[in-house]
Order: structure tokens, then C-alpha cells, then sequence
């Protein structure tokens, strides 16, 4: 099955050209070192909640939206491996503003366990 690249972040909302930029320029990087999908989808009715909650999770301000992304790749192995080499990319080099701050980023792995 399967191996995924799960993020929530928060990106400023006057700001969300600029990120589909940054992540239209990003995902061929990720695709040459053998990803299988990039998928970004922008925050339209993510709740706030009472003890955890996406807005939560990222500490999102009132000038932000949540984004919720994903990678897959076909095994652990070749993310492991993709994910350090698309890293090491020269083509990775972070605009210099960038429209989200990356320290509330909340990112892992997954393996697949269902995918119908």
C-alpha cells in the first residue's frame, strides 16, 4: 500500500495565491523523486472546537486559513528516500516571505492501512 505525507498548517488568507504558487513550483520536485501525488485543499468550513480542533492544532490567527495537504508515494522506502532527496533539491530553495509559518506546521507519516 501506500505511504503518505500528511500537513496541517495555517496560511495567511491574503496570502493564498502566493502559497499555490509556491506549491504548484514544489510538486514536480516532489514528483521527480518519485511521488505519486501532491494534494493541497484550502480550509472552507474547518470548525473551531472546544478541546481540539484543526484551527486549534496550527494556533490559527484571524488573518489565516487552514491547509490541510497530502503526498503519497507508493512505499515507505521510496518516501524515505524521495522525500531526502527532493529536500536536498536545489529547486526547494524557500521564498524568502513566506506566506505560512512553518513552526506551527504539523506534518508526519502514515501507512496506509484502507484505501477504497
Amino acid at each position: 500500500m501506500t505511504y503518505v505525507d500528511g500537513y496541517v498548517l495555517a496560511v495567511k488568507t491574503n496570502r493564498k495565491n502566493d502559497y499555490l504558487k509556491m506549491a504548484k513550483e514544489v510538486a514536480p520536485v516532489f514528483k521527480d523523486h518519485g511521488a505519486l501525488t501532491i494534494v493541497e485543499c484550502w480550509g472552507d468550513d474547518v470548525p473551531d472546537g472546544k478541546v481540539t480542533s484543526f484551527p486549534m492544532a496550527v494556533k490559527l490567527e484571524e488573518d489565516e486559513t487552514v491547509v490541510f495537504s497530502w503526498i503519497t508515494w507508493p512505499s515507505k522506502a521510496v518516501r524515505d528516500k524521495g522525500l531526502k532527496s527532493a529536500m536536498d533539491d536545489p529547486r526547494m530553495k524557500p521564498p524568502e516571505d513566506m506566506a505560512f509559518d512553518g513552526k506551527r506546521m504539523i506534518f508526519g507519516g502514515f501507512e496506509t492501512i484502507l484505501n477504497l
